[in-house]
Parts: C-alpha cells; structure tokens; sequence
C-alpha cells in the first residue's frame, strides 16, 4: 500500500479515533483525524484518499457531511465509508442513496476496516476500467464526460455530479445502445462485496435524470431488465 495513501478518520469519540488511527497506520496510511462534521469538511483541504465516517455525531451528522462532500465539485468522487452503530437495513439503503460506499457497523474490528478501506481504494482504481472501451473523455450527444477530472458538462454547461451518480453515467455513456441490468450495474460500480438493493440504482438513474434535464431521455428504461444510454451521434 502506498505509504502516502491518505485516510480522513472522522468519530467525535477520541478513544475510536486513536485506537483506528494507530491500526491504520501500522498498515502505512497517513491517518487525518476529525472529531466533529465541520472540521472534517474543514480537513478535505488535505486531500484525503479515502474518508472513514461516523455517522452519529452532535451538530452535524455523518448523513450531512456526506451530502455536502457529494455535492462539492473537488471532493464528490472520494469514496466513503461509514462507521455506524446503527443495523437497520433502512439506514444502510438511506446512507447508499446519499452516495455512502460502504458500512461497517460498530464495534469494529481494526482487521475489517483495513480489508474494507483497501478494497474500497481498489474500487477507485476500478472505474478507470469500467466498461468496454476505457476512454478518458466521452462525448455523446450534448454531453461530455471526463473520468479522470470527474466532471460532467451538457450543453457545454458543468454540471456537479455526486460519485455514485457520476460512475454509473459513466458505465451507461460509455457502453451506449448496450440494455445493462441493474444486477450488472450494483456488481460493476459498487462491487460484490457490498450488499445493495436494486432500488438503489433506480434512485440514482432518477437523480441523473434530473440533472440531464431535457436530455434525460438519453437514458431509456427497459421494463423488466435494467437501463440503457441511447446510441446517437
């Protein structure tokens, strides 16, 4: 693991934050410690790799700094893991609608939070071969989308496009005219290792919509099977 890999580590309970901390870093992260929600939005000046995310915090919870880092233009694409003490099936489909990555429910084992944060750094990796034809920029009808900045622009007009949103537009645009399912869709953007309902991808491809406005009928639903990026010119 690079040693310069980054771990943004955010609980208000300082006994957790130090007990992780010196896990991570006897694995080689360089661990930025966070007690509260503003100041681990305060901290992604640092350019985290990765942020481990308590969710039951006073002030601002764990669900509100996710929703601002997904919907900041520099930090929507860093993968997210939450802490929780929570073990609602409810909970788990909220925080992965809101663009979470993963979950690891308290109490944690310091050997399951490595597994999941290297598995979650490999993911990063793994959008750049998403797909069929591993193109950095793809320009498809009015839009244009780049996988390296990820940044998205319709009309030539930016648009802030939270990860999870961001990737399976991606998937979609970059295999146009091809009927992907949503089982093929959880398994390629967010990977078998983490349990996700097929009403999840459909939240998604609402909000995408939302966001392509008048060109949201790019994205076709097939009944019964999954979704499709209309192929055209």
């Amino acid at each position: 693991m690079n040693m310069k890999t980054k771990i943004l580590l955010v609980d208000d309970e300082k006994d957790i934050v130090e007990f992780l901390s010196y896990n991570l870093e006897k694995e080689g992260f360089k661990v930025i410690s966070a007690y509260n929600g503003q100041e681990a939005l305060d901290k992604l000046v640092q350019n985290p790799d990765l942020i481990v995310l308590d969710i039951m915090m006073p002030k601002m919870d764990g669900y509100e700094v996710l929703k601002k880092i997904r919907n900041s233009k520099e930090y929507s694409h860093l993968p997210v893991i939450f802490l929780t003490a929570k073990s609602s099936e409810m909970d788990e489909i909220h925080g992965l609608e809101i663009g979470a990555d993963d979950f690891i429910q308290k109490p944690i084992s310091p050997s399951k939070l490595i597994a999941r944060v290297k598995s979650n750094l490999r993911k990063v990796d793994g959008i750049n071969s998403i797909g069929s034809k591993d193109l950095p920029v793809i320009e498809i009808g009015p839009i244009k989308i780049d996988k390296n900045k990820y940044t998205v622009h319709i009309d030539g007009e930016s648009v802030v496009f939270p990860k999870k949103e961001f990737e399976i537009l991606y998937y979609l645009i970059n295999n146009p005219g091809k009927v992907l399912s949503r089982d093929k869709i959880l398994n390629d953007v967010w990977g078998t290792e983490i349990f996700v309902v097929e009403r999840t991808v459909d939240v998604h491809v609402r909000k995408i919509r939302e966001k392509l406005d008048g060109n949201a009928f790019l994205i076709e639903t097939v009944k019964g099977v999954g979704y499709r990026f209309k192929n055209v010119e």
